[in-house]
Parts: structure tokens; sequence; C-alpha cells
């Protein structure tokens, strides 16, 4: 019998002209990572009383021991995601260990702001019980979005599995061996040249694999226009070399 895969996907038009699809996270492996964050989450939470009770409230007393806890319990509660989310590029462990990420609709890492309006909103996600509002809403989205995502501007997706480049061979110089001297790229017209200096100009602000993905895809359409580039360079390399060799100069000068 045939087999069938559903993926909820995502494409998105970058500046350089190319098509970008982004595999959308479902309910289920959402939840799975929730699961586990709200593990470790509990696990801190228990530490944090622990703690409380064995120094006395904090060493401050009852009362202001009390105030402390309730507000570490709020650190933890709403600072865990967002303070992941910003500072691992979008992955909770949680979001690591089911292959997830967070992004803004358009493709970029998620930031601060963002990241702290889409997980206060998560209080209303709960609501009426057990994440009710939150499901509903990522079912009938276009983009698996719930509230939170809605107002944020974001979006949870699977990571692609990426290939580890096979290392360069490097010259006694120090810098890679390959070369661009060789390279015909008369067929580049201006407008895919300019393309693809914007993506290099502008790919540390683009999350990584997504940035992969679209070294790839504008490989992909370049490189048959192109005679005497090796085939074992790809990616971002590839397209660093093709600035060398349609400008004349080492890539990043002037």
């Amino acid at each position: 019998m045939a087999q069938f895969e559903y993926e909820d996907r995502l494409t998105i038009r970058t500046p350089e002209g190319v098509e970008l699809n982004l595999t959308l996270a479902g309910v289920g492996s959402r939840f799975a990572a929730a699961v586990v964050d709200a593990i470790i989450e509990t696990i801190l939470l228990i530490a944090i009383i622990v703690f409380a009770v064995e120094t006395n409230g904090f060493g401050a007393g009852g009362g202001w021991g009390a105030a402390i806890m309730i507000f570490l319990t709020f650190v933890v509660i709403l600072g865990y995601d967002v303070a992941f989310e910003v500072l691992a590029s979008g992955r909770t462990p949680g979001k690591r260990w089911n292959g997830l990420r967070v992004l803004l609709d358009g493709g970029q890492p998620i930031g601060f702001f963002a990241s702290a309006i889409r997980n206060l909103l998560r209080l209303i996600d709960w609501l009426p019980f057990l994440y009710l509002v939150g499901v509903v809403s990522i079912l009938v989205t276009g983009k698996n979005q719930r509230l939170g995502d809605l107002v944020a501007g974001s979006v949870v997706v699977r990571e692609r599995r990426m290939r580890a480049p096979a290392p360069a061979i490097v010259a006694a110089g120090g810098s890679p061996a390959f070369s661009s001297s060789g390279w015909d790229v008369s067929a580049i017209t201006p407008e895919e040249f300019a393309a693809v200096r914007r993506f290099l100009e502008r790919r540390t602000e683009i999350a990584s694999e997504a940035r992969y993905e679209l070294a790839s895809t504008i490989e992909g359409r370049l490189r048959p226009k192109i005679a005497g580039a090796p085939d074992d360079l790809h990616g971002e390399p590839f397209l660093e070399q093709l600035v060398v060799a349609k400008s004349g100069r080492p890539y990043g000068a002037g």
C-alpha cells in the first residue's frame, strides 16, 4: 500500500527572490515539547521551594520569603521560555529534543519582545482547561499558530536535519584551497549577482536551518550557469567564491 505523508508547510519569499519552504510543527510535537519543558520547570520550582524552606524564606523571614518565592516562580514560568527562545535560537530544551524551533513568520530569529508576548499570552491559551484555546487555534490557523503566535507574529517549525559539510582542504597559507579563478560566471546576471550579495550580507539575521536551505536553493539555481566550479563546494562557501569570481576581488574586501 502506498504511504502518504502530510505536512503543513510555510512558504516565505525572501528579498533575494527565492521561495523558502519551512515545515510547520503540529499539535502532537508541540505538546511533546511542552511536556519536557514542563517537567524541567517543575523541577526548578521544587528546588526553589526546598531552598526557601531550608533557608527560612531565603533568609528574609516568612512574609518577604513568600514574596520572593512568588517572584521566582513567575520568573521560571515566564522567563524559562523567553530566555531559551532568545538565547538558544528559538529552542527550549523540549523543542530541541523534539526538533522544533520558534521563528518569526518571516523566517528571522525571534527577539525578546516577540518571545515575551507569545509566552505571556500562553496564559490565555491554557483556558478554559488543558490548553484548549491553544490547541483549537493551532488546528484552525493556516500557519499552526496559537494565540500567542498570532499576536507575536511567530511560528513553530520543524528543524531539518542538516548534513555536516565536508571539511575544506586548507592550503599552506591557512585559507581554503578552493579557488574561483577558473570559474566562468558570465551567464550570471547583475540581478542574480545582487541577490547573492544581499543574502551574504543579511545571512546572520536568518535562523540557521532557513539560512542553510536558502543558500542551497540559491546555489541550485545558479550552479548550472557556472562552468569550472568544483562539485564538492556547496552552500555559502560556493556563493562567496561566486562573488569573488564575479567581482574580481576577495570576498568582503572593499
